[in-house]
């Protein structure tokens, strides 16, 4: 395992000298990226961008004035673009272990915060391993947001990972992160092989596995945010794995003690006001659940819960409690299952 490890350390300081160098489509950014997204990368280096592999936009709403950690940030393009949308009194912290790229990214750090008009850097970037942020002095209860890039599949030891996260969230703290999922466990003989895993394939989460793995961890409950599909166009590395399919997904979870291992139906509307910026009309919690400004919608109990008990409870109303209950919310649960491969359903 850590064999795997340092193979990843040597794939991305070494071996890819930017995006252009990577053999498959699973580590790069593509999608549409919300406007306050692609207003802070207007400001971030170019050396930055061009050696920074991702696969999706796992940068949420509201992060102002907070304490975001990214995890595997690579050359701190996701940092930056946090550092900007969380203010001056706002902090970010990146954690990578790949010296390589974190050069990259302490090199431009004065350059992007005077970009940003600051007084001074709000960014810290920390050389180390995600799955131990305890010896990086990275406190309980201390983060308000955790997001990652295409990192964690990267990892033999997801399940530290996962459980050092909601260490270090604070409660009602989020989880929002981009990486690659399979449709079925990769065998161990294609997982140890440097490329595949270099490029986001072989250590790609099954995601009945995760699933497990973050209730593991304490996140009874979680959403998809995007589900993407995507071709590996390697007819080479297609030949190996071609077996299995692969998307990108984005997952928004939340460190809360009162989630259930389902969604049920307690009667539950909820509201959403408007105030987020840039979305006075409407809001897509997630790919499921999208919210019309002032028009109430049924909710489950999960839901109300991530809504009511989390930092968007400033945006959302919620209507009753859990005193009644009236069963599986929507379909029955043997019809309806709470995951698949299209994500939850409450």
């Amino acid at each position: 395992m850590n064999e795997i490890l340092e193979n990843v350390k040597e794939y991305y300081g070494k071996v890819l000298d930017g995006t252009k160098d990577l053999k498959t489509k699973a580590c790069c950014c593509t999608g549409a990226l919300p406007k306050q997204v692609r207003e802070a990368l207007s400001l971030i280096d170019d050396e930055i961008v061009t050696h920074y592999y991702g696969c999706g936009s796992p940068i949420p709403d509201l992060l102002d004035g907070m304490t975001v950690l990214d995890l595997g940030c690579g050359t701190g393009r996701d940092v930056y673009v946090a550092a900007k949308l969380v203010g001056e009194k706002g902090r970010v912290i990146g954690v990578d272990m790949t010296q390589e790229q974190l050069d990259i990214a302490l090199r431009h750090e004065e350059e992007q915060y005077k970009r940003f008009g600051y007084q001074a850097s709000n960014v810290v970037f920390k050389k180390g391993y995600i799955e131990d942020l305890k010896s990086l002095g990275i406190a309980d209860n201390s983060v308000d947001v955790v997001i990652s890039n295409c990192v964690i599949n990267l990892s033999p030891y997801k399940e530290e990972i996962f459980k050092e996260i909601w260490r270090v969230l604070k409660p009602g703290g989020e989880l929002y992160f981009s990486d690659v999922f399979s449709d079925r466990r990769i065998p161990a003989e294609l997982y140890a092989d440097p490329v595949l895993h270099g490029e986001c394939i072989s250590g790609a989460m099954y995601y009945e596995d995760f699933r497990r793995l973050l209730r593991k961890a304490g996140f009874m409950d979680f959403v998809y945010m995007d589900i993407r599909d995507f071709a590996l166009g390697n007819e080479e590395i297609e030949q190996k794995v071609g077996f299995a399919h692969f998307s990108e997904r984005t997952v928004r979870a939340f460190k809360l003690t009162s989630l259930e291992d389902a969604c049920e139906d307690y009667g539950q509307v909820a509201v959403y006001n408007g105030s987020i910026p840039n979305h006075p009309h409407a809001y897509d919690f997630d790919r499921n659940n999208h919210f019309v400004t002032g028009k109430p919608m049924l909710v489950s109990g999960n839901l109300a819960s991530m809504l009511e008990e989390t930092r968007f409870g400033s945006a959302f109303t919620i209507h009753g409690d859990r005193s009644v209950h009236y069963g599986a919310f929507g379909a029955p649960a043997a019809e309806s299952p709470v995951n698949n491969d299209s994500g939850y359903y409450c």
